[in-house]
């Protein structure tokens, strides 16, 4: 295959064992690829311009770690590269394991471009789906639920820049904003069965805690704020 897509891991630069995984597992195909330097939130001495912090607590009724921040400021530089560089993009976080023959199926898909703008190749949940086309053996689906999980898609030009568009502000994590498609404005297809899967490693980009639900009066408050943003922002964060 032609350089028709670029591929990009990103990776921790204090993470060389990681990398080193990730190294083997990208050995399993003959295709270029380079380490995308995540941003490092545990180093970031304050919040970057697009957190605002009582903002985010008000209307998500918790707040994001530094690792959360750091990792979706990671997914935005990987998309201004494959805006820069004009080029679909396959995004991997470093903690991926490829399908048997991906190398084949990623062909396939890059072949038949014209049939894709953003398929999600990965997925922390299991949703049921739509099929929208099959490609040979590939079949191309909608989801029908938030499979949240960032570890790998593909995207062209196009769709990153608007995703950098709709990132302004910076309220949730990156895999929750893929899915909110009332912010963004678009319908993203999905590869099923996934192609990419998590090594079940803790994550150094993202260090989620197991955060329990908003509920009670907590829940109702923030229902509120929420509301309140819906009529009074030009750019609600959670719009109906």
């Amino acid at each position: 295959m032609t350089q028709e897509i670029q591929i990009l891991v990103i990776s921790l630069q204090r993470s060389p064992d990681r990398r080193e995984k990730a190294r083997q597992e990208l050995s399993k195909i003959n295709l270029p690829w380079e380490f995308l330097d995540a941003v490092d939130g545990s180093l970031m001495s304050q919040p970057p311009s697009e957190y605002k912090p009582s903002k985010v607590k008000r209307l998500q009724g918790y707040s994001l770690t530094a690792n959360e921040i750091g990792c979706y400021l990671s997914h935005k530089k990987a998309w201004q590269r494959c805006v820069d560089q004009n080029l679909p993009t396959l995004i991997l976080e470093d903690d991926f394991t490829l399908a048997a023959d991906f190398e084949n199926y990623l062909k396939t898909l890059v072949e038949n471009s014209d049939r894709w703008d953003f398929l999600r190749l990965q997925g922390l949940y299991e949703v049921p789906y739509n099929k929208v086309s099959q490609i040979g053996n590939v079949t191309i689906a909608k989801n029908q639920g938030d499979a949240v999980g960032a570890t790998g898609y593909l995207v062209k030009p196009v769709i990153a820049q608007r995703l950098i568009d709709a990132s302004h502000e910076i309220y949730e994590p990156v895999d929750h904003f893929l899915e909110h498609h009332q912010k963004h404005h678009l319908d993203f297809l999905a590869i099923r069965p996934y192609l990419i899967d998590i090594t079940r490693v803790k994550s150094t980009i993202d260090d989620r805690s197991e955060r329990e639900p908003i509920k009670g009066l907590s829940k109702r408050i923030r229902s509120v704020y929420r509301a309140l943003d819906r009529i009074f922002s030009k750019h609600p964060w959670f719009p109906r």
